[in-house]
């Protein structure tokens, strides 16, 4: 597969809980904004696959937490694209502060049909821009 995609951003103080650490769930967020950074960054603008007869969307998730991140701090969530499927991809995103490993896991996609909701082949382009 091709070299992971790093996307960077700053913790902001409303996704911190009463503890000071960012809230487990905004992981998830986080990752959406990644994987959307990545398609724009390697594979086409999202409206554009989209537009193109293809959607994605989340099947599973897991991850774990490490540590956590906290307000202003730096967050790198790296995308390592692990399996390309038929229909399917695997990503196993890293979220790292510094050295620190904050977070990790797999979240498996499933690539549909807009119109019908039903599963479709990865289309080709994203399979190559995706090193597959």
């Amino acid at each position: 597969m091709a070299e992971p995609f790093v996307h960077r951003l700053r913790v902001r103080y409303s996704e911190c809980d009463q503890q000071g650490w960012v809230f487990n769930g905004h992981y998830l967020f986080f990752y959406d904004v990644a994987v959307t950074e990545l398609w724009r960054a390697r594979v086409c603008p999202y409206q554009e696959m989209i537009d193109k007869g293809a959607d994605l969307v989340v099947a599973e998730v897991r991850l774990n937490f490490r540590q956590g991140a906290r307000f202003d701090e730096l967050l790198d969530i790296e995308m390592n694209i692990r399996r390309l499927g038929i229909t399917s991809m695997i990503v196993d995103p890293v979220f790292r502060v510094g050295d620190r490993l904050i977070a990790d896991g797999e979240v498996r996609h499933v690539f549909i049909d807009p119109a019908t909701k039903r599963k479709t082949p990865i289309p080709d382009y994203v399979r190559t821009a995706l090193g597959g």
